[in-house]
């Protein structure tokens, strides 16, 4: 399958959309969890901030998942370890639906963080391997997004499906929701007869032969510095992402006290706000560069912070949503062309997957740190300020992602349409 030129095969399309659905399905079984938090709280009889603990290790267990499924990725190729990855998830959510306790929850949960952090890494190296490099931007932007349309179905299901749910099994309707995000198993029919390997890692056979060690750790002894700096980056990332949208529909509902059926409609206006952010900035990046991309993203984010949290009526809540999506997911959208791009040649399926992920891990306990903010300094565990706490989180977060992108001028070129295909070792 050809890499190169403008036009897009039908293989191609086939592989970017199993890629897709891939990070879509996978966010899709994350965010279930968010938008169940109150009655998970019910359930267990556990506050918020206890139940949230499973969101924490889900994760903080990301960059395990990224480093074993690209590891593997880089040693046997991506399509294979994709599949396993995709039928992990949907097993442990089955197994989240059964949960009898807390403990049981948080621990299966913390399993689905290692399946997840797999994904994404894998996903996105199989898609921009496969793709021609001039399409790299916008296809960036709507890959990534498959993590909003995950959000949007998530709140879907909570608007159309949790009611019906809820009537037939009272207090146990979330059961029902993960039943539903077992779904994405049927995927990997897609994948196993219609995807092939991918042509880049293919082509770099002989040359991992060559170099006659894992290729990983060869990677890291001669590109630390940018797996350092990768980490801290994607951190910047994960605190924007997760500072937007974790706590999004609880603040929605307990805060503002909308049902679930108006809170999972704004959530799933918030999510169009990030499709279309990430598709017009990624689309743009490949026009004006993808870090300077990234800073006009963030700087539309500090703007909006206000808009976002300051909103009293359904429609200036939905407004805020939508904003505030378009641009965290605008900034977003340019990181699976960016990081595949500024990875190190031989180990592309565990560097973007790794960092991000790791970039998770630090970014892990951002739920909690907002939570216990809303009830300690701008409210009450009576009345949590979510509001405020998720402001003032959001205008830092902001600044540090320009920040952090800004240096990365320094750390690496961007690489825009480079030939993803090995030419020698030295990658």
């Amino acid at each position: 399958m050809a890499v190169s030129g403008d036009r897009m095969t039908p293989v191609q399309w086939r592989t970017f959309i199993a890629c897709f659905l891939g990070w879509t399905l996978d966010a899709f079984d994350f965010f279930l969890v968010l938008v169940v938090l109150p009655e998970l709280s019910k359930a267990f009889a556990s506050p918020v901030t206890d139940v949230l603990a499973a969101v924490t290790l889900t994760l903080a267990m990301r960059p395990v998942g990224a480093l074993l499924f690209g590891w593997l990725a880089d040693r046997f190729g991506r399509r294979r370890p994709l599949m396993i990855d995709i039928g992990l998830y949907s097993i442990l959510e089955l197994l989240t639906a059964f949960s009898p306790n807390l403990t049981f929850f948080i621990v299966v949960r913390a399993l689905f963080g290692i399946a997840m952090g797999g994904e994404w890494g894998l996903g996105a190296a199989l898609a921009m391997e496969s793709l021609p490099p001039k399409r790299r931007g916008i296809f960036s932007g709507i890959l990534q997004e498959g993590y909003a349309v995950g959000n949007l179905l998530s709140g879907a299901t909570l608007a159309l499906a949790f009611p019906a749910l809820e009537a037939a099994f009272p207090g146990n309707g979330w059961r029902g929701m993960f039943v539903i995000g077992t779904i994405p198993a049927l995927l990997i029919l897609f994948i196993r007869y219609s995807v092939p390997e991918s042509p880049v890692w293919q082509a770099g056979a002989a040359a991992r032969l060559a170099l006659g060690r894992d290729v990983l750790l060869e990677a890291l002894r001669r590109s630390w510095p940018l797996f350092a700096f990768g980490m801290l980056f994607m951190a910047c990332f994960n605190f924007m992402s997760h500072g937007s949208q974790d706590l999004y529909v609880t603040f929605l509902r307990v805060q503002h006290g909308l049902t679930p059926q108006l809170a999972g409609q704004i959530n799933v206006i918030a999510a169009c706000g990030a499709i279309l952010g990430g598709i017009f900035f990624g689309w743009l990046s490949q026009r004006f560069g993808r870090r300077w991309m990234i800073i006009a993203a963030a700087v539309l984010g500090l703007i909006f912070v206000k808009i976002w949290t300051g909103g009293m009526t359904f429609e200036t809540l939905a407004l805020g949503g939508f904003l505030m999506q378009f641009a965290v997911q605008g900034a977003w959208g340019i990181i699976p062309a960016h990081l595949n791009e500024i990875s190190p040649a031989l180990a592309r399926g565990t560097f973007p997957g790794f960092v991000y992920q790791v970039g998770n891990l630090i970014a892990s306990p951002t739920g909690q740190i907002i939570s216990a903010l809303a009830v300690t300094t701008y409210g009450t565990k009576a009345l949590p300020g979510y509001g405020a706490a998720m402001s003032i989180f959001m205008y830092i977060v902001f600044a540090a992602v320009i920040v952090f992108t800004a240096i990365g001028f320094a750390v690496a070129p961007e690489n825009r349409e480079a030939s993803f295909v090995p030419t020698s070792t030295t990658g």
